[in-house]
């Protein structure tokens, strides 16, 4: 007797960002599944899948937005139920990975909990972590499961091409976005600009320009970070590219976190476009005039169809999908 093995492909989304998790949906051609989440009376989170999933690939969508402790327990208990279900492979996919920025000691007894999130993603039961422009490359080092790691570069080059003119500046907005800068403007055929910071020791979310090394009088800049939290960094770089009299300056950011006072910030700084994509959501209040906001939804369903057919992740980017 022969059986010929069948497969199928369940995806389920957590509540932090639908929107973004039916739009994936729709570019797979597949039906979102429903996980049926509720709380109890003291906020334990509850999940039963309405269909079986006994030997799926089953791709568990969540960015981890605020709050964002509760992302992250709503996708472990998701990834929990699905291994109980017997699901063949769950893969969390994870547009936005939390705590990100924890990703090292910075000073004594601090806690690495950029890694501790690999943790329970892998204790939990996931074979597999997706996400988007992660903040520091080595946190995928953190998890000794498959990580595939997504960037919105390509996105962001079309719509800079399709947007702005020539005499184009793409400028790091510190040195650890160096690397990326660089390859935005490879693509672009532009000149790159670095800005020299200084965080003010002592003092949360606050930095301080210092000076530009680079090209920028008369001419388009555009900032390239992998997320806008607070909007220091960016407001910071961009009032000193006026400074230096640069013509307009934008800025391009993958994870809008936008967390107080970033609209208000951004809202009277010296940019003329704000642009993002949308790996989080972002509440109407939030959004302003100069936002521009790019989707991804493609890219991370054309990340899940090449899982689900055990294809090269890395061939969707051409080999420059490394953080």
């Amino acid at each position: 007797m022969e059986f010929t093995p069948r497969r199928r492909l369940d995806l389920v989304s957590g509540r932090s960002h639908p929107e973004l998790a039916l739009e994936i949906a729709q570019h797979l051609g597949v039906d979102l599944g429903e996980a049926n989440l509720r709380e109890f009376a003291n906020g334990e989170i509850h999940c039963r899948f309405d269909s079986s999933i006994r030997g799926s690939d089953v791709f568990i969508v969540q960015t981890h937005c605020g709050p964002v402790n509760d992302s992250l327990m709503e996708q472990m208990i998701m990834i929990d139920a699905a291994k109980r279900a017997s699901a063949k492979r769950i893969t969390a996919v994870c547009p936005y990975y939390g705590y990100s920025r924890q990703d090292r000691k910075a000073t004594g007894r601090e806690p690495i909990t950029a890694k501790l999130v690999a943790d329970m993603l892998s204790v939990a039961g996931a074979d597999r972590v997706v996400s988007v422009d992660l903040h520091s490359g080595q946190i995928q080092g953190f998890f000794d499961i498959p990580f595939d790691h997504l960037t919105a570069a390509p996105v962001m080059i079309d719509y800079l091409r399709a947007h702005l003119k020539d005499d184009l500046v793409v400028v790091a907005p510190d040195a650890g976005r160096v690397k990326v800068a660089e390859r935005f403007s490879q693509h672009l055929t532009a000149d790159l600009a670095v800005v020299h910071k200084r965080r003010l020791r002592g003092v949360a979310n606050q930095v301080e320009a210092l000076h530009v090394v680079g090209e920028v009088e008369g001419r388009q800049c555009v900032l390239i970070d992998d997320m806008i939290d607070t909007a220091g960094t960016i407001v910071a770089a961009a009032e000193l590219l006026a400074e230096r009299g640069a013509a307009e300056v934008w800025c391009m950011a993958t994870h809008a976190v936008l967390s107080d006072p970033a609209v208000d910030r951004l809202k009277n700084s010296a940019l003329t476009k704000v642009v993002v994509t949308n790996t989080l959501p972002i509440a109407p209040e939030s959004r302003f005039d100069k936002l521009e906001v790019l989707s991804v939804a493609k890219l991370i369903s054309d990340a899940i169809d090449a899982v689900f057919e055990d294809s090269s992740v890395s061939e969707i980017f051409g080999g420059e999908n490394l953080a």
